[in-house]
């Protein structure tokens, strides 16, 4: 079980797009797999920046969770019912699933021990992420397009960014 974890992170770290493509990563195990990532992630967010802004790892874990909910429920809505290719047949459950497995290089910010390495490996690890979320779109919603992945993302990321702001001070 725990072979199987690790090959899902590393899988996902390595950029494997043939991992979306696979039976057994959607799983019946797979979607606490995919809470599991998403709450790590949430935890080495907030400890990468703790040196710059206190939080509570019960919060960002919490905002890990909300936030992979909030990015699986517009990827399904915009790239599996409002601008779908031919051949996609996704399922919530398998976005749900495939989202969070894409946030595994979130788990590189646990090696951000230094303040002088916070910023740079937040910095790759977003892009990495948001690449990773490209790969698994395409994949999962079967797009011809890298374009169309591409563009799906972004304005999901882009949505999402200003809900964040929403409750940001101003």
């Amino acid at each position: 079980m725990f072979g199987f974890f690790l090959e899902l992170v590393f899988r996902s770290i390595k950029l494997d797009k043939k991992l979306y493509r696979e039976v057994k990563t959607f799983s019946e195990v797979s979607i606490y797999f995919a809470a599991i990532i998403m709450i790590l992630d949430g935890v080495a967010g907030a400890i990468a920046t703790n040196n710059f802004y206190k939080t509570s790892l019960s919060l960002s874990a919490l905002t890990a969770i909300l936030t992979w909910f909030f990015w699986a429920v517009l990827i399904f809505t915009i790239g599996a019912k409002i601008f779908p290719d031919k051949d996609t047949k996704a399922t919530f459950k398998k976005i749900l699933i495939a989202v969070g497995i894409a946030h595994a290089p979130g788990l590189l910010r646990f090696i951000a021990l230094t303040p002088d390495l916070v910023m740079p490996i937040i910095f790759l690890t977003q892009f990495w992420i948001f690449a990773s979320l490209i790969i698994s779109t395409k994949e999962v919603l079967n797009f011809k397009s890298n374009i169309k992945a591409f563009g799906n993302s972004l304005f999901v990321f882009f949505n999402i960014s200003d809900s964040i702001c929403f409750f940001c001070d101003e």
